[in-house]
């Protein structure tokens, strides 16, 4: 017998065993399917519900971990500024003040300057393997200071890789006092050339302390290291 007059019979046949079956059961099962329909509904809305308000406690708790960062890094900042000012306190009222050889005493700091080049990552773990970091400026008299201690352009430790636009301290402080040169800075202008410019170094050569310039972290410069003098 051909396949195709097989399944008509067969269909033939569940037609006619649905022709028997009770009306009764036929409301069974669709009560059944409904009952489950609607239960399924009612899975879907309360699953719903809690999504949403994961959601908003997603939010909130976004919000507060936002918050105590910030509050956070404010308090952090203020101890590295304490600390600083109590060893400056320290340091003046102390008359024998000492730097390793090689390296320049000025305001109670020892600086060196590198005698090689390289970016601005390589600076600063060489600087960290001598017991310091890259200088920081926080007064006019650093930067004169800064500015006459190289005849080449050198890295300081002034970043905004963490957020672009917000300009840090590697000690964490933000950046209050800023002498940054003419148009600076700016990233590199937007020339695909020059890259992103996370890095701050200071120009050699100007006749101005508003020397800062952003630059290419990856460019090769020599660097100024800075740690507190042996007091």
């Amino acid at each position: 017998m051909p396949t195709s007059l097989k399944l008509l019979r067969n269909y033939t046949s569940f037609r006619i065993h649905l022709s028997r079956v009770s009306p009764c059961v036929y409301s069974d099962v669709i009560r059944g399917l409904t009952e489950e329909r609607d239960l399924l509904n009612a899975n879907l809305t309360e699953t719903t519900e809690e999504l949403h308000q994961l959601q908003n406690l997603s939010k909130q708790n976004r919000d507060v971990i936002r918050s105590l960062t910030e509050e956070r890094d404010l308090l952090s900042a203020n101890l590295t500024e304490t600390t600083k000012e109590l060893h400056r306190l320290q340091c003046l009222s102390k008359q024998n003040q000492t730097c390793p050889a090689g390296w320049k005493l000025f305001s109670c700091s020892c600086y060196l300057l590198s005698s090689e080049s390289g970016s601005w990552s390589t600076g600063r773990q060489d600087c960290r393997e001598k017991g310091a970091d890259l200088g920081v400026i926080d007064s006019l008299e650093k930067q004169e200071f800064f500015s006459t201690f190289n005849e080449e352009a050198t890295w300081i430790g002034l970043t905004d890789r963490d957020t672009e636009g917000t300009w840090k301290w590697i000690d964490g402080t933000p950046l209050t006092l800023s002498y940054w040169g003419t148009d600076q800075p700016d990233n590199g202008g937007g020339d695909p050339q020059w890259g992103e410019e996370y890095c701050v170094h200071i120009r050699a050569g100007t006749q101005t302390v508003e020397n800062w310039n952003d630059l290419s972290c990856g460019a090769s410069l020599q660097w100024i290291c800075e740690k507190n003098a042996d007091v």
